[in-house]
């Protein structure tokens, strides 16, 4: 559970007195022997993920006792389940919640809007979340629409409130993860609540569009775009969009899909790639494709957004947290049911405080996301306590595709050691596992 601000700077202020060479604050000998400091890992929801050990093959055992935060509700059994009959190979459920209720959301807003046209689906996708008749799954709540009735949609991962004005929800769930032989040990997860319930929207969208019985749209149908990241360095994030997807087309179909179709659905790659992803939208736009499902790193959709909005298209991102996209200018057509950074900061904060730590470096890849993040974390930790001096900050370059080189970050290893980091945060995705080895091969003792 999240520790109150005050507690927190009172365990940064007594370590950093301690100083490195107590054992109070990390000596690994006893008597407060001065020795090499041991230094703790922590992950963001981009590395936190059951694949992100077999990024580091041979070496997956550097990842025991790594923790971190990622955006993630408590997920019901049942849902699990259901998403495994989709891909029976599934070890990881991060944003398969968010993508699910992604799908679900763009299929309510079109039933109410009555239309397939994406300008008309825009105006009901806040809606579909806030003050309608509650209902908590699809087959209910395309019911209700079909009936012109205004719904207030709670799925999966939108539980306790709507989206804001912005079209992103106003509460999260952050889980917090740890890492134990390997992979994530599930018993030593918590879960915490961030946000602001009043910050939901209290707009009031367009009335809803009654349909009669065994009528059809002219439009219809609802045509679903995915672009996922099928390759790239957020591909080991991929397997549990996937499933969410199609497991919430699935649903929506056996509900009696949207304007008396079936809704379609047509695979789509963003690469982790600004290029790969471009293509993929105009793809997608060639085939008349209404709402785009993704990307699903922060810095793809910033890069794809303008061809979207010139195509008056929708882009709904299950797992983008930038929190400078709460603010860019999307002419109303971007959306997201992952929480903003600016909430992920302070719950990530929270975490590395826990330990007690006095130095912590904070390395991120250089992207919006990277950097967002990192700048919010920086900001929670100076208001506990941290001074400037405390904290380290550094980026790496992510490579441009699979053929570049590897993330090269054994000078910035060499940064962290002289810097003395009891802490280090590694904000990224699967390439990201390159700085974990760059920092064991500098002689970083990591703490396990």
């Amino acid at each position: 559970m999240l520790v109150s601000r005050g507690s927190r700077a009172a365990t940064v202020t007594a370590c950093a007195a301690l100083l490195l060479a107590t054992s109070a604050c990390g000596s690994d000998k006893p008597g407060g022997a001065t020795t090499t400091t041991q230094v703790r890992l922590y992950g963001s929801d981009g590395n936190m993920l059951n694949s992100f050990a077999t990024e580091l093959k041979d070496r997956a055992g550097l990842v025991n006792g790594m923790k971190g935060t990622t955006p993630l509700t408590q997920l019901p059994e049942n849902f699990k389940g259901r998403l495994r009959t989709v891909d029976p190979k599934l070890t990881d459920y991060l944003y398969s919640a968010e993508t699910y209720d992604a799908v679900v959301i763009s299929a309510l807003a079109a039933q109410l809007a009555g239309t397939t046209d994406p300008a008309a689906i825009t105006k009901q996708i806040v809606g579909v979340t806030t003050n309608g008749e509650r209902c908590e799954d699809p087959a209910t709540c395309l019911q209700l629409a079909r009936q012109g009735r205004d719904i207030e949609y709670r799925g999966v991962s939108l539980t306790r409130a709507g989206f804001t004005d912005a079209g992103e929800p106003a509460t999260a769930s952050y889980a917090t993860l740890n890492f134990d032989d390997q992979k994530i040990d599930d018993g030593k997860t918590e879960f915490v609540g961030a946000g602001d319930e009043s910050a939901a929207s209290t707009k009031t969208p367009p009335r809803a569009k009654k349909q009669r019985a065994g009528e059809k749209a002219k439009d219809a149908p609802l045509i679903l775009g995915g672009l996922l990241p099928q390759t790239g360095d957020l591909a080991l994030a991929n397997p549990p969009m996937a499933a969410g997807a199609a497991l919430g087309i699935k649903d929506v179909n056996a509900a009696g899909g949207v304007l008396g179709k079936p809704v379609l659905w047509i695979d789509g790659d963003d690469g982790t790639n600004p290029d790969v992803a471009k293509r993929t939208v105009a793809s997608h736009i060639g085939r008349g494709v209404q709402v785009i499902i993704g990307a699903g790193a922060s810095g793809i959709s910033r890069a794809v957004l303008p061809d979207v909005v010139a195509a008056g298209r929708v882009l709904f991102s299950p797992s983008n947290t930038a929190a400078e996209l709460t603010t860019v200018d999307d002419k109303g057509l971007y959306f997201r049911t992952a929480p903003p950074d600016s909430l992920q900061g302070r719950a990530l904060a929270d975490v590395i405080l826990r330990d007690g730590p006095h130095k912590i470096a904070i390395v991120a890849r250089k992207d919006s996301y990277g950097e967002g993040l990192q700048e919010n974390v920086r900001a929670e930790l100076e208001r506990a306590g941290m001074g400037a001096d405390q904290m380290k900050l550094l980026t790496y370059v992510p490579p441009a595709d699979a053929k570049a080189p590897p993330v090269d970050f054994s000078g910035g290893a060499k940064e962290i050691k002289d810097f003395g980091a009891d802490a280090v945060l590694i904000i990224g995705f699967g390439e990201s596992a390159h700085v974990v080895t760059a920092l064991a091969d500098a002689g970083v003792q990591i703490r396990h």
